[in-house]
């Protein structure tokens, strides 16, 4: 069982940056690849940006290459953090974010991670 639970969304102007956190805990979340999702208001859930359970490969959506960077802190092998840092962000951006967790990075492909957190509102405002 892995609990994930995201901090750090809000309101932003159009051109700021925010950095979201999942703490992730459980006695085998460090064995769990970590990804980031976000909804905005009438669309599909969308994939973000993904991390390996080591921190050593990350994989982004198109729309947020050079601007979104993934990272993870493995401190413990029970309590582990993700960090996604938005930069230059856009009101496109203004979405429910959503921190997941799966064994398998292919599970982020489909959208059926093992675990989902509860989500942290971001807005950006024009």
């Amino acid at each position: 069982q892995v609990q994930l639970a995201e901090s750090g969304g809000g309101l932003v102007q159009a051109g700021g940056s925010l950095r979201l956190s999942c703490a992730a805990s459980g006695p085998t979340s460090h064995m769990y690849a970590i990804a980031w999702f976000r909804q905005a208001p009438g669309k599909e859930r969308e994939f973000v940006a993904s991390v390996n359970w080591r921190g050593g490969n990350t994989y982004y959506a198109d729309s947020v290459k050079g601007r979104f960077t993934i990272s993870r802190d493995n401190g413990r092998d029970n309590a582990q953090a993700a960090y996604l840092v938005m930069n230059n962000l856009n009101p496109e951006d203004t979405a429910i974010y959503y921190c997941a967790a799966a064994i398998e990075m292919y599970r982020f492909n489909s959208g059926t991670p093992d675990y989902w957190g509860q989500g942290t509102q971001v807005t950006v405002s024009s």
